[in-house]
């Protein structure tokens, strides 16, 4: 059966973007949080355009590989102006997760507004048989809290950014993580882990 992961570029101190995020301001002044798709000479077998370390080119493109649709949060969507009509995949078809409407949505995208369950499985059935990624801490959060999530994947990348918005939110109770696998590489360091239950 498919997976449901959550995989996400974080600061050391949890944060997914830095202060000031929004449309037309991407991730605040957190930018460099994605610096490593670009600061290597190896190219992204999946995304066009991506210059990884080889290591890093070896991990995102087998997660990357994995993904058959993704489920991001309202916040998410808004802060990557819609994904520009499309998905923050090349190939995964996006469900956005938001109780408003968004009249701005395209064929590519489906807005799901009857919570996470309904989401992932809305994600899960298009996936076709690859596992769903999981964009946005509120959408990580709320699946994590159903016990939907299978993976949690954490690119850390070693700097403080002291605010912005975080990663990690309220949990009802403890989440038990078991290290699979940590990968260090420039500017970068690729944490998989498995959600014990």
């Amino acid at each position: 059966m498919s997976k449901v992961i959550s995989a996400h570029a974080v600061s050391v101190d949890g944060y997914l973007t830095g202060r000031d995020p929004g449309a037309g301001r991407g991730l605040g002044d957190g930018t460099m949080l994605f610096d490593w798709y670009f600061d290597g000479d190896t190219p992204s077998q999946v995304f066009d355009g991506f210059r990884l370390s080889e290591p890093s080119a070896r991990v995102f493109d087998a997660l990357a590989g994995r993904v058959g649709a993704i489920v991001a949060g309202r916040n998410t969507y808004e802060d990557s102006d819609h994904f520009g009509g499309g998905s923050p995949h090349p190939k995964a078809r996006l469900f956005v997760l938001s109780h408003r409407a968004a009249p701005e949505m395209t064929e590519r995208q489906t807005l799901v507004t009857t919570g996470i369950e309904d989401a992932v499985a809305a994600a899960r059935e298009a996936a076709d048989g690859k596992d769903v990624g999981l964009m946005g801490g509120g959408v990580a959060t709320e699946a994590l809290k159903a016990g939907l999530v299978d993976e949690v994947i954490l690119h850390q990348v070693p700097i403080l950014l002291g605010g912005g918005r975080p990663f990690f939110q309220t949990l009802p109770e403890h989440v038990r993580l078991l290290l699979v696998e940590a990968v260090p590489a420039p500017g970068v360091t690729h944490l998989h882990y498995a959600v014990q239950r």
